[in-house]
């Protein structure tokens, strides 16, 4: 099936089906079509599976970059726009990215900023990238200061998300996407009782519809696409601190899942929720089997620094909290009262 993210004359389609990846060429040829060019750019893992064969049509050229979060970077992304540049290419030339969501959102800043703006395609080979990342046109790399600190919003023409590449994600990687997921269900209002009848693909297929929705009303992150943040605070915050030890100590979803469960008891802390959300969304947590504490080694000091430099945080605490109208953007939060939830959440078994 195909989900529209309406932008316009920058609408695109999101494919989402077994082999999607094949409709690659007739794309750009119909979105594209004085490309002469396309630079397939992925990592050497994805480049080994025995499903990576893309025809885009057109004459076309397979570039890597390092696996995971460590190619989001300003070294890596630099030797990559090296790279495009010895292909000379037009503003009519086509960048494909395949891979996980560092991979889209790196190749995607690269697509936004070569000749200040090529063509670009997705096709996101992981659950996170597929139900996140590569949709929306948010692009970028991490500083040492913090992630996406460097970025640009730069919209696909075309999003392929093809379920046959997720059928073979490790699974921790399976386990981790699901994180972005449990967020668009539990922004959705369901329930862990309603997830028994409801597949995969179903999951996918509800997180991009909702997403596309969100960017077609806000491209920019100026009101409602703010929604989509729910969980991040504390995650992005859990993700600096990981990045500076391990680059794969913590996935992102797996960031997303404890976020959620801490947004929600700050919600309750603040009155703005009872115990029956807290209760809601630790089951639809747990159905999904991911972990919502957080580890030990995560000092509440150098949390509460790292979520008070989110690029978010305007200069104080800013979380997506659930309430009686349901969820909004809270900002001025005190410090005080987020330390003391996520004591009392670390003390929970």
């Amino acid at each position: 099936m195909n989900v529209g993210v309406e932008l316009g004359e920058r609408s695109y389609d999101v494919v989402l089906a077994d082999g999607a990846r094949e409709q690659l060429a007739e794309l750009i040829a119909a979105r594209a079509s004085r490309a002469r060019v396309a630079l397939i750019v992925t990592t050497p893992t994805i480049a080994a599976q025995p499903w990576f064969q893309m025809t885009s049509g057109i004459e076309q050229h397979v570039l890597t970059v390092p696996d995971g979060e460590v190619a989001k970077s300003l070294d890596v992304l630099e030797g990559l726009l090296e790279e495009v540049a010895k292909f000379e290419l037009s503003r009519h030339d086509v960048l494909v990215g395949v891979g996980g969501g560092a991979l889209t959102d790196l190749v995607g800043f690269a697509a936004a900023t070569y000749l200040r703006g090529i063509a670009l395609v997705q096709i996101p080979t992981s659950l996170v990238g597929q139900v996140d990342a590569a949709i929306g046109g948010k692009t970028g790399v991490n500083l040492r200061s913090g992630k996406n600190l460097v970025g640009a919003f730069h919209q696909p023409i075309g999003v392929l998300c093809d379920f046959e590449t997720i059928a073979t994600l490790p699974e921790r990687e399976r386990v981790g996407g699901l994180g972005e997921v449990a967020k668009c269900w539990l922004l959705e209002g369901g329930f862990a009782a309603e997830l028994n009848d409801v597949s995969l693909h179903d999951l996918i297929v509800m997180s991009v519809t909702l997403k596309a929705a969100i960017v077609s009303a806000d491209e920019h992150e100026g009101g409602r696409r703010a929604l989509l943040n729910y969980g991040h605070t504390l995650a992005h915050a859990l993700e600096k601190v990981a990045l500076a030890r391990d680059g794969d100590e913590l996935r992102h979803g797996e960031a997303v899942a404890i976020g959620l469960a801490f947004a929600v008891r700050l919600a309750e802390a603040l009155g703005r929720v009872d115990n029956s959300e807290v209760v809601r969304h630790d089951e639809v947590l747990d159905f999904f089997g991911l972990n919502r504490r957080v580890p030990e080694d995560f000092r509440t000091s150098s949390l509460l620094e790292a979520m008070a430099h989110d690029k978010k945080a305007h200069h104080d605490l800013t979380f997506v909290l659930a309430g009686a109208e349901g969820f909004e953007t809270v900002s001025g939060v005190d410090p005080q009262l987020v330390g003391d939830v996520l004591e009392r959440f670390r003390g929970e078994q």
